[in-house]
């Protein structure tokens, strides 16, 4: 039986993108050399250079490309126009986190190399997966597709932002500001993981954020505890209650109203984590540990991906130096981050934390808070056509069905995508557990990257249909 003439056509384009793969990492290695570190001021002019590298990169393609300013560092905006065919968005982001601390690198973050690792080939480098490497996984399966045949099967618009990894404050108000020019029938996201080395997965379900600092205020000074021990209010003993009081004997958070907007997971999603090749042992084995610590009677996969949590991520007062110091502080702090899920709103989530506190805080002590950015979860339809599209499509590259799983972190320019543009996101990245993202030796499998642009040649021409 012959091939259909789209099925011809993505043979050729995979071929295509196969010769072209020596060229592929040449252009990648360019970006991966650029500090586009965009949390730290002295690195503005690399983040900016990284943009226009990745502009002249899309216009050599053919796409209409600019660098657009923000208030905060550039955006990328291209188009490629495929006159009555279906539209996509695609997103991705230039910016890369620090390198702290260097001296754990085993290579230079900034000179990237093919290594071995665990006898894989792996390319190594800060932004190497996140997100450079991801979403030069599309731009090279555009580029295939336009060479073979001239054009791209969908009408593809890119966004390349540039302070996702710190903040992003400035994207929303851009995706208000030009949602006429972005709008597409679906949105596309590589920056998410597969299920495992050989399984390729579609995330559609994130969790949301809500990130809280609290203080709590108790002497004017730091006091000494033989003439004040007792008699003195201690905040470190304060903090330390209110914080035992998040969590009851079962895992749950006793915050009022917590749970509002927190249903069920749908049978038919349930059945399908269940099914799961999944081991609770081997997750938390790999990390030291042996015993789920979440709500009872909820399996680890429903705690990390559609149950909300109360995690204190930080905590300090009083003396921490070497040797002993006997004070009681005059202040004790911690930084409290809750993962929301489904219809929880952050801003009641935030409001009800704080209330929580203040009920606890005793007479001689005063607390204040620091608010450090919220996001409301999302969740996408798995029987929306294009999903099951994307998905026979990365079955058939990698010869598996593909999964939908949820994720347990959040990436909040999903919801800024639905909120302003309309639009459902396919969140389908070739990430792996062990890239070690934020970490020293940061790293993307080459294999992943070599069929990360075929999987999108697929998915191309899939939702094209």
């Amino acid at each position: 039986m012959g091939h259909t003439p789209m099925e011809s056509r993505v043979e050729s384009v995979l071929a295509k993108a196969d010769a072209n793969m020596d060229a592929a990492l040449e252009r990648l290695f360019a970006t991966l050399r650029m500090k586009s570190i965009s949390t730290d001021p002295a690195y503005a002019g690399e983040v900016r250079a990284c943009a226009e590298w990745h502009a002249a990169d899309l216009r050599g393609i053919g796409f209409e490309a600019r660098v657009c300013d923000t208030p905060g560092h550039p955006i990328v905006l291209a188009k490629l126009h495929a006159p009555g065919k279906p539209t996509a968005l695609f997103y991705g982001h230039y910016d890369v986190q620090p390198v702290d601390p260097l001296e754990l690198w085993d290579r230079d973050p900034f000179e990237p190399s093919i290594a071995m690792l665990d006898g894989r080939q792996v390319i190594t480098g800060r932004g190497s997966a996140d997100d450079k490497g991801q979403l030069m996984t599309f731009i090279e399966a555009c580029r295939a597709w336009k060479e073979v045949t001239g054009e791209l099967p969908l009408g593809i618009t890119v966004l390349l932002e540039g302070e996702e990894e710190s903040g992003g404050v400035n994207l929303p108000g851009f995706l208000a500001a030009h949602a006429e020019e972005l709008k597409a029938d679906i949105g596309l996201i590589c920056d998410t993981n597969m299920w495992d080395a050989e399984t390729p997965a579609i995330s559609t379900m994130l969790r949301g954020l809500c990130g809280e600092e609290i203080f709590v205020h108790a002497a004017d000074r730091d006091l000494h505890s033989g003439f004040y021990g007792s008699a003195a209010a201690n905040p470190n003993r304060v903090l330390a209650r209110i914080l035992a009081d998040l969590h009851d004997a079962d895992g749950r958070v006793t915050i009022p109203h917590f749970y509002d907007g927190v249903p069920e997971l749908p049978p038919a999603l349930k059945a399908q984590w269940e099914a799961l090749p999944f081991s609770e042992a081997k997750f938390l084995g790999a990390v030291g540990l042996s015993v789920p610590a979440g709500e009872k009677g909820r399996s680890v996969l429903e705690q990390t991906w559609s149950r909300p949590t109360a995690e204190i991520n930080g905590m300090g007062g009083g003396y921490q130096g070497e040797g002993f110091k006997t004070v009681i502080p005059a202040v004790a702090s911690a930084k409290v981050s809750f993962r929301l899920v489904f219809d929880q709103d952050p801003h009641a989530i935030r409001r009800n934390f704080r209330e929580f506190v203040q009920a606890r805080i005793p007479a001689d002590c005063r607390v204040e808070f620091k608010e450090h950015g919220s996001g409301q979860a999302i969740g996408f339809p798995i029987d929306d056509p294009a999903f099951g599209k994307a998905r026979e499509a990365l079955s058939a590259e990698w010869g598996r069905d593909a999964f939908f799983i949820g994720g347990g972190g959040s990436i909040p320019v999903t919801g800024d995508i639905k909120r302003h543009l309309g639009m459902d996101v396919i969140l389908a990245g070739f990430g792996l557990e062990d890239d070690r993202i934020h970490s020293p030796n940061e790293k993307y499998d080459l294999r992943c990257f070599q069929k990360g642009i075929r999987s999108w040649v697929r998915i191309l021409a899939a939702l094209s249909r």
